[in-house]
């Protein structure tokens, strides 16, 4: 089977500056499943959440993301489950990638990554958090909601303010430029998917804080890579 970058269908590469030298970076392409990308490690850079790698591949060099690891230069790895980012931006790096390829470590294990390289956070939590007895008081105000009420009355308040008061159950930060927070108040049920509510913000936070989070509720929202999702709240402020 021929390697996702033989594959790639745009003729143009694009070029971007890596530290004193050009590097060639493969275009952006539409990713199959099962296709991997193999190369021997000529760069780490780690930050809280991710290990990038600057990868020596067949048809030149490329950027890979992966959940933090250790990883040493000189090492062959696999980059599995991949998903194409153009245009990324990494503010702990203060870099942006024309392209980078997410994704996960062959032989670190798949449990910290779901399909598609993206954070697992994004698609699911895990059962020590669906178990956790979540007990968060109503905000106060005129827009003021539980995490159940705008889930389920997402229609009324689609491009609306609203106000909810709640605790980050999942946090990964600088997905494509914002941070993405999944937050709960005890409201809602999981059987019906109405006790999980998905914010993005440029604000920091982590998981166990307590917070106040002010943005727009939006609905039937696509990023691609198939990341959809039916409710969510965007430009979100957050308070303590």
């Amino acid at each position: 089977m021929k390697t996702l970058l033989t594959t790639c269908m745009i003729v143009a590469a694009t070029l971007v500056w890596a530290g004193e030298a050009p590097v060639l970076l493969p275009p952006a392409a539409s990713v199959s499943k099962g296709e991997v990308i193999k190369g021997v490690v000529l760069e780490v850079k780690d930050v809280e959440r991710y290990t990038y790698l600057r990868l020596k591949v067949k048809d030149g060099e490329t950027w890979a993301a992966v959940s933090k690891v250790p990883v040493k230069k000189g090492a062959e790895v696999t980059i599995e489950n991949l998903t194409v980012m153009n245009n990324f931006e990494s503010k702990s790096l203060k870099k942006t990638f024309s392209t980078i390829f997410f994704g996960t470590l062959g032989g670190a294990g798949s449990g910290a990554q779901g399909a598609g390289g993206m954070p697992a956070d994004h698609a699911s939590l895990t059962k020590n958090a669906e178990v956790n007895d979540i007990h968060v008081p109503k905000a106060s105000g005129a827009n003021a909601r539980t995490v159940a009420e705008i889930m389920t009355q997402s229609a009324e308040l689609k491009d609306k303010p609203v106000l909810v008061h709640g605790k980050v159950v999942k946090y990964n930060p600088e997905i494509m430029g914002k941070n993405w927070i999944h937050l709960r108040d005890g409201s809602g049920s999981a059987a019906d998917n109405t006790n999980d509510l998905l914010v993005t913000t440029t604000n920091p936070a982590k998981t166990g804080d307590i917070v106040t989070v002010k943005g727009i509720v939006r609905t039937d929202k696509d990023f691609g890579s198939g990341y959809a999702y039916k409710v969510l709240i965007e430009d979100a402020t957050l308070q303590p």
